[in-house]
């Protein structure tokens, strides 16, 4: 049976709110056929979204309809394998006082250079060095309870539950490769792009909006450079060095994007980098790598 994520706006609603109309969901979900999965509630924006088994997504909706006359504002079709990379283990809330946020903070990072060091130094060594990246990566990972959600080819794919810890976990990859020293000369860095978001936000991806604005700001960063959305910085509750804000145009996107450069405490300021990073040279690599 398919399997789907729905989103639901409800400005106004409480999580006892939220938990009685799950409560009338499975109640009324036997006779169309629906298994629900779980379900999560942001509060402060006034959204609900659901995991379930459907046999169709008007047979979601009717289940809807039926139990409390909230009809899902979008529903979109997933994998079970994608909803457990980006959310982890899921669960079925058995009350109000446990329901969670189903805000996740995606991170890209881009091993800078790939193609001209596999030219220099060939495939063998090459995988060495990406094994390096994979290393530190994955470890920074584990350290900040993050989630491997693929391997791009020279970088990788992660999802954070905790925006904080996703912060704290791209400063510690940086941090790691800044004190690399390789016997062959070869300079090794990294680039990294991040956002926040819904898993449903009127695309037909999970995280799909988020998923792409992280990659393309990955792409725009400069070497050892780390950008973020303001999302990231909304959803942050400690102190960062965040410089900013800089508003660029992302393909596909009608409106700007707010867009930070974090820093370690460490760091060269953005002011003295020897090719700083500007509005105009953001723009253009923004535009230019599609």
């Amino acid at each position: 049976m398919p399997l789907f994520m729905d989103r639901h706006d409800v400005p106004g609603a409480t999580a006892q709110d939220v938990a009685d109309a799950h409560m009338s969901d499975i109640e009324a979900s036997q006779e169309y056929g629906v298994q629900f999965i779980s379900y999560w509630f942001d509060a402060e924006a006034g959204g609900v979204f659901c995991f379930a088994n459907a046999p169709s997504r008007d047979t979601l909706e009717a289940v809807h309809n039926a139990s409390h006359g909230l009809i899902p504002n979008e529903i979109i079709s997933v994998s079970q394998d994608d909803v457990f990379r980006f959310l982890g283990s899921v669960s079925d809330p058995r009350g109000a006082d446990e329901l969670t946020s189903p805000i996740r903070t995606i991170m890209f990072t881009d091993l800078v250079g790939s193609t001209a060091i596999l030219g220099t130094v060939g495939q063998a060594r090459y995988m060495e060095l990406l094994t390096t990246h994979d290393g530190i990566v994955r470890e920074a990972l584990y350290r900040h309870h993050g989630r491997e959600v693929k391997h791009t080819g020279d970088g990788i794919m992660a999802s954070f539950h905790d925006t904080d810890n996703a912060l704290r976990c791209s400063l510690a990859i940086d941090a790691a490769f800044s004190e690399i020293d390789l016997e062959d000369d070869i300079a090794l860095n990294v680039r990294i792009g991040m956002a926040a978001g819904h898993p449903v936000m009127r695309n037909n991806d999970i995280y799909g909006e988020t998923v792409v604005i992280a990659s393309r700001l990955c792409d725009a960063a400069a070497t050892a450079q780390i950008l973020v959305a303001s999302t990231v910085k909304d959803h942050s509750k400690e102190e960062h060095r965040l410089v900013g804000p800089l508003r660029v145009s992302l393909k596909g996107f009608t409106d700007p994007v707010e867009v930070f450069e974090l820093q370690r405490d460490d760091a060269i300021s953005i002011s003295n980098r020897t090719a700083p990073v500007t509005r105009s040279s953001i723009w253009s690599r923004l535009l230019g790598r599609g």
